[in-house]
């Protein structure tokens, strides 16, 4: 059996937090890269609505890039979400591709 899909079905459910311990979201899906064969986001929903006020409409969802992600366990660490939207820094990395 191969480990590599149950690792991938095994995120949809968990709940995302910062490194700062604040609640982003609940994995939905996962984007994958499948000519890399690679996760490449996470598709949120339940987001939290202070953190993604006036950037997602309530009741939608959001795709962090997995490039974001510092720990995978009981729940999914990503790097300071917070920060990164009140600066804008990942519209700026999404135009840089």
């Amino acid at each position: 059996m191969d480990t590599t899909s149950e690792e991938i079905t095994s995120l949809v459910g968990r709940e995302v937090y910062s490194s700062n311990g604040v609640f982003v979201g609940e994995v939905e899906d996962v984007r994958l890269d499948l000519d890399a064969e690679s996760v490449t986001g996470l598709a949120l929903s339940e987001l939290n609505g202070e953190l993604f006020r006036g950037r997602v409409a309530p009741g939608e969802g959001a795709i962090v890039p997995y490039r974001w992600v510092r720990a995978v366990g009981d729940v999914i660490l990503v790097n300071d979400v917070i920060e990164r939207l009140e600066t804008g820094e990942e519209e700026a990395e999404e135009a840089a591709v």
